[in-house]
């Protein structure tokens, strides 16, 4: 007997499908999806049964990333992206819905840090993190959002990062734009529910990846975030793929405006020794 017919309940109970985060069918974008987490990302959603397009700005990781795609038996599509520019997303939608037939997951992964004292970053510095970073993401998911509104399932993933939450010396752009991509995330989840488009995010701990590479390897900084990550180690890009694929899914149904974070205990962490 179900519980719920247990305390006399007689509505028939909904139940998912025996494998929920199955995306058999589904169209996938993936905005920075050649290189770092994005990648991973853009892969594993393919293995979830996705068709996935991995875009970027350097058409040879474009090309090789679609390459692996079809290789699953996907369908892809090789198409340049500079989410700083609103007519080059824009036109990135246009050619996956003409050439796939729609969308129904926006994944934002493109990025950009630097590291510099903050009394010495120049206007220029700032706002070229901010435009990336946090403007990039503005514009894909307005682009996006016609499309992935139209069947009322749409899923958007953001990637925001631990300086979401906590402050890291001397990259305080990233933390800024990171801070206020969660907020988007937050505003645009609830303000796009009723249009059956769920927003959320999910935050990577310390990933080596080629982005952060030089600010991690054998540094006070890495040794550092290692010491406060409980696990010990960085994380690797295949970890992220099983959140992403769980907000892309039905499973997340009823899920928006929240975020996941796949740190090692990072943020949980007070004293580790």
């Amino acid at each position: 007997m179900d519980a719920v017919e247990a305390v006399g309940v007689t509505a028939p109970v909904e139940r998912y499908p025996r494998n929920f985060t199955d995306l058999t069918g589904r169209v996938a974008v993936v905005v920075g999806g050649t290189s770092g987490l994005g990648r991973a990302i853009a892969i594993g959603l393919a293995e979830c049964g996705a068709d996935v397009v991995p875009a970027g700005r350097r058409t040879a990781l474009v090309a090789e990333t679609c390459a692996e795609i079809r290789g699953m038996g996907r369908r892809t599509l090789e198409q340049g992206v500079d989410v700083v520019s609103r007519d080059s997303v824009d036109a990135l939608c246009d050619a996956v819905c003409a050439q796939l037939g729609g969308v129904d997951v926006l994944v934002n992964a493109a990025g950009r840090t630097a590291r510099r004292p903050t009394a010495d970053v120049t206007g220029d510095e700032w706002a070229s993190v901010l435009e990336a970073n946090l403007t990039g993401t503005l514009y894909a998911c307005q682009a996006f959002f016609a499309a992935l509104s139209r069947h009322r399932r749409g899923r958007i993933v953001n990637i925001a990062s631990l300086s979401s939450f906590v402050a890291f010396h001397e990259v305080a752009a990233y933390g800024a734009s990171k801070a206020a991509v969660l907020s988007l995330t937050r505003s645009l989840g609830t303000e796009w529910a009723p249009q059956g488009v769920n927003v959320n995010a999910v935050v990577p701990g310390v990933f080596r990846t080629d982005l952060n590479a030089a600010l991690l390897d054998g540094t006070p900084r890495g040794r550092e975030l290692l010491m406060r990550t409980p696990m010990g180690r960085f994380g690797r890009p295949e970890e992220v793929v099983g959140a992403a694929a769980f907000l892309a899914s039905d499973a997340a149904s009823f899920i928006t405006g929240q975020a996941i974070v796949i740190d090692g205990g990072f943020l949980a962490s007070g004293v580790n020794s």
